[in-house]
């Protein structure tokens, strides 16, 4: 045989080994140890990576909106946890604000339903809301699909992920929830002194996960930190006046209620409550153990035996706010993975 086609050989066999390093680093959707089992249904959509791969460039890609400017990343940036760092409500199309802080995107496996008011109950559905919202993105469905069928790029990257190059809203929306889903958080401090990996809380870290049990983990559920419910946590109603749940069920009694949002990654996704209106982590603190307001549909605990809010010193909340930065899972926010390239 001559030389050339042992180099031939070589190039072959080298290719091949470096096609099987990639897909061998795509390790698909694991479950962290401990956790519960996920509510997303892996069943109808299982993981693949030319799928999760083709929900990536979707997530990031501008054309959903009407005027081709605004994407999924725009306001859920990676590096501030997946969400609009630095604005009280989103900026959408033309700059046009919404009336709510955009939540973090993570542990979407883990959610029952979405956004502030739980409007929507599957996660294949999410991204119909912001799309077709005039103050998001307002473009509608169709044209969405007629853009993405026009660009060169997409026939094959459909073809690859899902077998054929139709280009359709059931593949579209499966696509954007293979990347959503694998968005999973849970390589902080919290997680490694969980899982015993050699990490182990300060003095001040220790006390104030202590405080946190027994006073904020009613809602905020280890190792999640929601219990996926809607409360009125006693901010008071915003300058738009929004009813939050109730805009979903009209029952009296969901007025006011919001979403409870996971303490996860707080040091990057700030501002905080349903309208930003909280600046930092101590305004929040200070808010429970100081500013609770009592109208229609607060929440019971924070109403117990005639007290409003949760008594908190100020030196109490300081230690909440030190265990609350353990949650920052900075391998989280710099995975190349899910960033846009």
């Amino acid at each position: 045989m001559h030389s050339k086609h042992w180099i031939i050989i070589a190039c072959m066999i080298s290719l091949c080994a470096c096609s099987k390093k990639v897909i061998d680093s795509f390790s698909g959707f694991r479950k962290p140890e401990g956790w519960p089992e996920t509510t997303y249904r892996f069943s109808t959509n299982e993981i693949a990576q030319a799928k999760f791969e083709l929900g990536k460039k979707l997530f990031y890609e501008p054309r959903f909106s009407r005027d081709n400017t605004v994407s999924c990343g725009s306001c859920h940036i990676q590096s501030a946890g997946f969400t609009h760092h630095g604005h009280d409500v989103s900026h959408g199309i033309e700059d046009r604000l919404g009336k709510r802080n955009s939540q973090a995107i993570m542990n979407m496996a883990w959610s029952k339903s979405f956004f502030w008011d739980g409007g929507v109950t599957d996660l294949d559905l999410q991204p119909v809301v912001p799309i077709t919202n005039p103050v998001e993105m307002d473009e509608t469905i169709l044209n969405v699909m007629e853009k993405l069928r026009n660009r060169p790029e997409y026939p094959g990257l459909f073809k690859k992920a899902f077998g054929t190059e139709e280009i359709n809203t059931e593949r579209v929306m499966k696509a954007l929830s293979q990347f959503m889903v694998m968005l999973v958080s849970s390589n902080s401090k919290y997680d490694k002194v969980m899982r015993k990996e050699g990490e182990t809380f300060t003095a001040e870290e220790q006390a104030g996960y202590e405080l946190f049990k027994a006073n904020c983990s009613s809602c905020h559920t280890e190792p999640l930190f929601t219990d996926e419910s809607f409360r009125n946590n006693g901010i008071g109603i915003g300058f738009n006046n929004d009813s939050g749940r109730y805009t979903v069920t009209l029952n009296e009694p969901d007025k006011y209620k919001f979403k409870v949002p996971s303490l996860r990654n707080l040091s990057f996704t700030a501002p905080y409550m349903h309208d930003g209106r909280f600046l930092n982590l101590p305004a929040v603190l200070e808010h429970y153990a100081k500013r609770v307001k009592d109208y229609q549909n607060l929440d019971p605990l924070l109403k117990k035996e005639g007290n409003i809010g949760i008594p908190l010193t100020n030196e109490e909340q300081a230690k909440i706010i030190a265990f609350l930065k353990t949650l920052n899972d900075y391998e989280f926010i710099n995975d190349k993975r899910f960033a846009e390239q």
